[in-house]
Order: C-alpha cells, then sequence, then structure tokens
C-alpha cells in the first residue's frame, strides 16, 4: 500500500509539473524569432480573399506554397503570377507554373522575390546619410512534386532554396514543404495537413561584418562579427473544407484551418467563397481567430474564373486584407491553364 501511495503521489507530481512547463511554455510567445518571415507572407488573392483558410482548398498553382498536394488538382499547363503591396511601400511578387503528367503525378516550379527599394546609409557621425544606397532583398526557389496515389488522396513535397541580403551581408537555407489532400466519405469533405518551411537554420555574412578594434597598442586590429543562427518560420496546418451547396449554377465552400507556428501561438484561419455559374466568385474571411495581438483581421475579395481567350483559360483574383496596426494590404492574382 505505502508504494502503491508514493508511486499515486510520483505520478501526479510529474503531471502537475509537466501541466506547468506547458502552460508556461504556451504563455510566451516566440515573436521575431525566426528568420525569412517573408515566407509566411499568403500568395493568392484567393487564398486570402478566404482567411488563409485554404489548405484544403487549393487547386491551382499557389499549391506550392499552401500545399503541394494540392498541385494535382492542376489540370494541363498552369501559371500563375501574384502581386501583394504590403505595408511600408514593401511590394512582394510570387510567379508559379505547374504541369501534370497524369499518373505520374504532378510538377511545379516557383518563385518569390521582395521588393524594398533603396534606403540611404545612415551612421552615428552622419545620420542625414553618408550618400551611399543599400537594398534588403528576399528570394525563394521551389520545385514541387505531387501524386495522387488514389482517386481521394494525394500527397506532395515542395524543396525550396531561401536567400535574404541586406547591404553586403547575406544569408541562406534550405527548407521542404510536405502536404496531404483527403476527399472523406462525408458528402465529399476535405481534409488535409501542411508542412511548411521544414529546414536549415539561417546565419548572416559579409563584408558588413569585417570590421578593425583596439587591442592593447594596435588599434587597427582585423575582427569579424559573428551572428546567431536563426530558425525558419515552421508551420504545421492543419485544414477542412466543404461545400453545402453544389449544383451547376450554385456553389459555396466554406473551410477552416488550424495552424500551429513555432514562432507565434496557434490560431484559426476562416473562410468562405460563393461562386455563380462557374464564373463569379465572392469571398470572405477571417485570418488568425483566436490569436492574441493579432496583427490580421477580417479580408474580402472577387474572382472571375474562366475566361477563355483562344483555347486558354485565364482566371483573375482580387482580396483585400485588414492589417489592424499597420493599414491594409491588397493582393492582385492572375492564374493561366492550358
Amino acid at each position: 500500500m505505502k508504494n502503491k501511495l508514493l508511486i499515486y503521489i510520483y505520478t501526479c507530481v510529474i503531471i502537475s509539473t509537466q501541466t506547468f512547463a506547458q502552460t508556461y511554455v504556451a504563455d510566451v510567445s516566440k515573436k521575431g524569432t525566426t528568420a525569412a518571415t517573408f515566407l509566411t507572407i499568403p500568395q493568392g488573392a484567393r487564398a486570402m480573399g478566404m482567411g488563409g483558410a485554404y489548405v484544403s482548398v487549393v487547386n491551382d498553382p499557389s499549391a506550392m506554397y499552401w500545399n503541394p498536394a494540392g498541385l494535382t488538382k492542376v489540370s494541363g499547363i498552369g501559371a500563375y503570377f501574384d502581386h501583394t503591396e504590403w505595408f511600408a511601400g514593401v511590394k512582394f511578387n510570387y510567379l508559379a507554373m505547374t504541369f501534370n503528367a497524369g499518373e505520374y503525378g504532378s510538377v511545379g516550379l516557383s518563385f518569390t522575390s521582395s521588393d524594398i527599394g533603396e534606403m540611404n546609409v545612415t551612421t552615428v557621425d552622419e545620420p542625414d546619410g553618408t550618400g551611399e544606397v543599400f537594398k534588403a532583398t528576399d528570394i525563394a526557389f521551389s520545385l514541387g512534386y505531387a501524386i495522387a496515389l488514389t482517386d481521394n488522396f494525394s500527397i506532395g513535397i515542395t524543396p525550396k532554396f531561401i536567400s535574404q541580403s541586406i547591404w553586403r551581408m547575406n544569408a541562406s537555407a534550405f527548407a521542404l514543404d510536405m502536404g496531404v489532400q483527403y476527399v472523406t466519405p462525408f458528402d465529399g469533405a476535405l481534409l488535409s495537413m501542411s508542412i511548411s518551411n521544414f529546414g536549415s537554420k539561417m546565419q548572416l555574412t559579409g563584408n558588413t561584418a569585417l570590421v578593425l578594434i583596439t587591442s592593447g597598442e594596435n588599434d587597427k586590429v582585423p575582427a569579424e562579427y559573428q551572428t546567431d543562427e536563426w530558425s525558419l518560420p515552421l508551420n504545421f496546418r492543419v485544414g477542412i473544407a466543404y461545400q453545402p451547396l453544389k449544383s451547376d449554377l450554385h456553389k459555396w465552400t466554406v473551410a477552416i484551418d488550424a495552424q500551429h507556428p513555432n514562432d507565434n501561438y496557434e490560431s484559426i484561419n476562416v473562410g468562405t467563397e460563393y461562386t455563380y455559374n462557374g464564373f463569379i466568385a465572392l469571398r470572405a474571411g477571417y485570418k488568425d481567430l483566436f490569436l492574441k495581438d493579432a496583427l490580421f483581421g477580417l479580408s474580402a475579395g472577387v474572382g472571375v474564373k474562366q475566361v477563355l481567350v483562344g483555347n486558354v483559360a485565364v482566371s483573375f483574383d482580387y482580396a483585400f486584407q485588414q492589417l489592424k496596426r499597420m493599414g491594409n494590404t491588397q493582393k492582385f492574382s492572375v492564374g493561366v491553364n492550358f
């Protein structure tokens, strides 16, 4: 009896300790602790209009960003261009191309870049500028592959190369995105999961870190500042999409995504899309629901689907996203399918 009591007390202590530790860790936000945060900026006006609840919905070349398994939903040859007017005058461009080889799977290629513009170099002695200018750039290349293992189950993988530079310093990393999409037996509801930016750490190096210091009687000893390594913004998403209304004339989709990033608290994205006659789409959503001090909020968008230009189908999408403390942002996307 004594031994059983000790075991019981010990078990309670362990459980209580773990619960306290988990609660404590959960209360600590990790904002600003990752590199390459441009990888968290959502791609595609349709996705933004739906509040980022897109991991199950995606069926266009932006699957290279959201869920590689979605590449299997793009027929023939697809091309996609996305332009984002971000806050503080920052602009982002995203270009993706895909090819569906049928039973052999689908391949894709994407390129993401930022345009921050030139800035003046300032120093303590010359706060108004030295006459020099510098740039900060973000670039990511992705190569994806996805295959439908059954009529209802698809899997995809996307290796990527990431590079960031500012003035004479730069950093690079390799990462991997993985995802699955499953058409459930429950009236065709889609269940999906994806992991984004699982890869190496980034560390800035370059000539800016080379300095001359004073050591004893020597006042020009060459030295180099060493920067820390920072993890990539890893994110795990689980999403469900369902169409409560689906006819030849009307389609209504509702979607919800739960996300678990390594640099913030967990949150939920919700979105909806109504499509009339397969041509006009209206969208609305809310990003980062239940997230403490969330930057994002309501979003809305509109799209024109499948405009035929000869044998080419062209789609246009626009979205508006509320940024609570940084102004609002807009996104424009064009998709082409051959």
